[in-house]
């Protein structure tokens, strides 16, 4: 086939694919119409690998004739089957529970391809274009500091560890020591290019995503995830540009663009300043610590008799899940449970935090796969104003956004932070395995209030002992 009629029909798919891809963002802008967008995600990216593999084999053809064509196809082939088994037993297998470090996971691998990239088409250029070597240095920058950041996400998220953040005493002083390192080191990449500069700032540029991801706490997670996924949209744009593929461009500039102004409605969300975050975190300055040691009084505990007791008396019950809720895989009783009392005529809601779960969008998925009705399912702002009228609430699963302490104590880690104030309701039911802190390490007031009740157990088991008492 002419070569011009391949470049055109190619075009012609990346302009479509990429028209499948905003689609798909604006398809998973709404419960709704989630699934559609997926769909129209899937197709896009089907369309972008194929019309990729078939250029390629043609610049394959054009390089060696039928034999390299072959062999090329081969090579593809294999790669992308074992591709295939290993992305298609990982998305089989994994938990719900799972699913933020695997995220975090595959945003390592775009990293990783960005520094391969970079570093190979340094080494295939046969002229030395100063655009180039910028689209080269910058691609490899971008990579490597995703690569090491989301590596290191991946290991707080599946606890390999802690969840704590690295405090180093002139953190921020080595954060720009190392970007100041680097801007030299691109001048020495322009002036003599060579591997060595290349290297050097790949170096430096993984242990600054180390040290950016391993100072911010756990509290920050999802809104680490969402910064990460932001930065392997840029990396993939840089190599798009590296490649001259104008649809890895486009998509790199959709997944970077819309990863950052997720992650910076989050931070808008907690309460937080988005360069902040991404230079340390909350929790991390070390002088302002919870106080460990305060008596906040003694817990008061119950049974799954008595909350289906309560429940079957209230008019008005709102649903707080948190990443306790995903562990336990309890969205399929609580689904259950949220039926029955809808059809006795007691109202039922669910209030959602931004930054429930570890994952932006975790609990809503969660709900959405156990068929929990979209329009009861209610955003942070949206219900936080019914609490007073609400006759109980449980809180299942959840610990850091739905403590008082982000409003009524100043000097905790997460003061200032936007929460769920559930304890404005008449009963607050609290199912918990045990007393422990939450994820950001910071003791709940919440559990010890006059209104809240402990219920302990597996929270799927302990919700399935109240159905059976309904």
């Amino acid at each position: 086939m002419p070569t011009e009629l391949v470049a055109g029909a190619v075009r012609v798919v990346y302009i479509l694919a990429a028209l499948l891809f905003i689609a798909s963002l604006a398809g998973l802008s709404r419960h709704e119409t989630a699934r559609r967008g997926n769909l129209a995600g899937v197709i896009g990216m089907v369309l972008a690998v194929g019309a990729t593999i078939v250029l390629g084999l043609q610049h394959a053809h054009e390089i060696g004739g039928s034999s390299n064509l072959v062999v090329t196809a081969i090579l593809i082939a294999l790669a992308m089957s074992i591709g295939a088994v290993i992305g298609g037993w990982r998305a089989r297998t994994v938990a719900m529970t799972g699913m933020p470090e695997l995220v975090a996971l595959l945003h390592s691998f775009v990293g990783l391809a960005a520094v391969l990239v970079g570093v190979n088409s340094f080494l295939a250029e046969e002229g030395r274009d100063p655009v180039h070597l910028v689209e080269v240095f910058l691609g490899v920058f971008i990579g490597a500091i995703t690569l090491t950041g989301s590596l290191v996400a991946w290991a707080k998220l599946s606890g390999r560890m802690k969840s704590s953040p690295l405090v180093l005493p002139v953190r921020h002083l080595l954060n720009l020591l190392g970007l100041i390192a680097c801007a030299g080191l691109l001048v020495w990449f322009l002036a003599a290019p060579s591997l060595i500069p290349l290297l050097l700032m790949t170096l430096i540029a993984l242990a600054i995503g180390f040290h950016l991801v391993a100072s911010i706490g756990g509290g920050d997670m999802p809104v680490v995830v969402s910064m990460l996924n932001s930065y392997s949209g840029w990396a993939a744009a840089a190599a798009g540009f590296m490649l001259e593929n104008d649809l890895l461009i486009v998509t790199g500039a959709l997944v970077g663009s819309s990863g950052a102004i997720l992650s910076y409605l989050m931070c808008r969300a907690m309460n937080r300043s988005f360069v902040s975050v991404i230079a340390g975190g909350f929790g991390s300055d070390g002088a302002v610590t919870a106080d460990a040691d305060r008596d906040y009084g003694e817990h008061r505990e119950t049974s799954a008799a008595d909350v289906a007791a309560l429940l079957k008396r209230s008019r008005s019950v709102v649903i707080a899940p948190g990443y306790g809720m995903a562990v336990a895989q309890a969205q399929y009783p609580v689904a259950e449970l949220t039926r029955r009392l809808r059809e006795s005529g007691v109202e039922v809601r669910f209030a959602i935090h931004p930054v429930a779960g570890r994952l932006p969008g975790h609990m809503n998925v969660l709900l959405a796969e156990a068929k929990v009705p979209y329009d009861i399912v209610l955003e942070m702002d949206e219900i936080n104003d019914d609490f007073p009228e609400t006759d109980a609430v449980l809180v299942i699963g959840a610990n850091d956004t739905v403590n008082p302490a982000a409003l009524e104590e100043p000097n905790s880690p997460i003061a200032g932070m936007p929460v769920l104030e559930v304890w404005r309701a008449r009963e607050v039911i609290v199912f918990k395995r045990s007393m422990a802190t939450g994820y950001a390490g910071v003791q709940n007031p919440l559990f010890f209030r006059e209104n809240t009740q402990m219920l302990f157990g597996d929270a799927k088991q302990r919700v399935e002992d109240i159905l059976a008492a309904l």
